[in-house]
């Protein structure tokens, strides 16, 4: 946890949020829920400084580049810890210390607790747009900067399974030349999930030389001309390396999921798990801000390296935080 000033500011804050032993963690910061309560302690030590009040907020904001820096607060609450006076931690050491020891700084506690304040959104960090939930704590001078420190925690939702969740198929072809057709077993899928398919070679007349998988997000912030869209491969999964050859594919009645196809080919199965790929859920229009999409992408590679590919729009949720 960063704590430090730079070298020669009058005060260090330190913010400890109430769980840092015990709440799950991603990277460094604390994982709650949107009806989470978030409590702790501000340190202040500092050997004497006079200030006009001690403050936290609970701050969400939306940082876009879009909007050159600009952020947009869409939460905020406030707890007064201290009305004006002086920050003296050097008094509560005399009553402690022997007269024989150096002196030291004490740092003062200022416990602080934020009850049923609104965090409506998840926390995102991506390319060009932030959604951040931070405490911050101000130290109020009149006659020179205020003292502040920031500490970031995340906020996750969890969603209960969608009660439609149809299968996705589509078809790549060239006339004469090409006809694949691949299915999904559903278009909703929660973030340890596993993508479950099959690909099948109906006709092909091209030599294929690889075919590949892959999950691709879309990250759109701002509107009209100031629009900015960020696309990403996420991961990707190779499928196949060389030319389909007949007879070496499972037949389309070889695999579990013979109840999504219909006719007769050569099929290729997929699996695709989650767990392990770094996504989020999808979000769409938060707070007329920004969107995430996340994608299935196809990709066939022939030995002109031409590039085939069919892209289909997937919904990414949480199932638990």
């Amino acid at each position: 946890m960063k704590s430090l000033f730079s070298f020669g500011t009058p005060a260090e804050l330190v913010i400890s949020i109430t769980g840092e032993d015990s709440r799950r963690k991603e990277g460094e910061l604390l994982v709650f829920t949107p009806t989470d309560d978030i409590s702790g302690v501000l340190r202040v030590t500092a050997k004497k400084l006079d200030h006009g009040g001690v403050k936290v907020e609970l701050i969400g904001v939306i940082q876009t580049t879009v909007d050159k820096g600009s952020q947009f607060e869409f939460t905020s609450s406030v707890r007064a810890l201290s009305q004006s006076g002086t920050l003296d931690g050097s008094e509560v050491l005399l009553l402690f210390r022997h007269p024989t020891t150096s002196s030291h700084t004490f740092p003062q506690e200022f416990p602080f607790a934020f009850v049923n304040v609104d965090k409506p959104h998840e926390s995102y960090y991506g390319k060009s747009v932030k959604l951040r939930y931070f405490v911050r704590a101000t130290v109020v001078r009149s006659y020179a900067p205020n003292l502040t420190k920031e500490q970031d925690f995340l906020v996750q939702s969890t969603d209960v399974a969608p009660e439609l969740n149809s299968t996705i198929k589509m078809e790549v072809g060239i006339e004469d030349c090409l006809h694949i057709e691949f299915e999904y077993n559903k278009s909703k899928y929660h973030l340890q999930d596993v993508v479950v398919g099959k690909v099948f070679f109906l006709l092909v007349r091209i030599k294929i030389t690889h075919m590949e998988l892959a999950i691709v997000r879309r990250e759109s912030s701002g509107s009209g001309l100031d629009k900015l869209t960020d696309t990403e491969t996420v991961t990707k999964f190779e499928i196949m390396d060389g030319a389909p050859v007949k007879g070496t594919l499972a037949p389309r009645t070889s695999l579990a999921l013979d109840h999504m196809f219909n006719g007769a080919g050569e099929s290729i199965p997929v699996r695709l798990f989650l767990g392990g790929v770094a996504l989020t859920p999808t979000y769409k229009n938060v707070n007329n801000k920004f969107s995430v999409k996340y994608f299935l992408n196809l990709v066939l590679v022939d030995e002109s390296d031409r590039r085939y590919f069919k892209q289909q729009e997937i919904t990414l949720w949480r199932k638990r935080a």
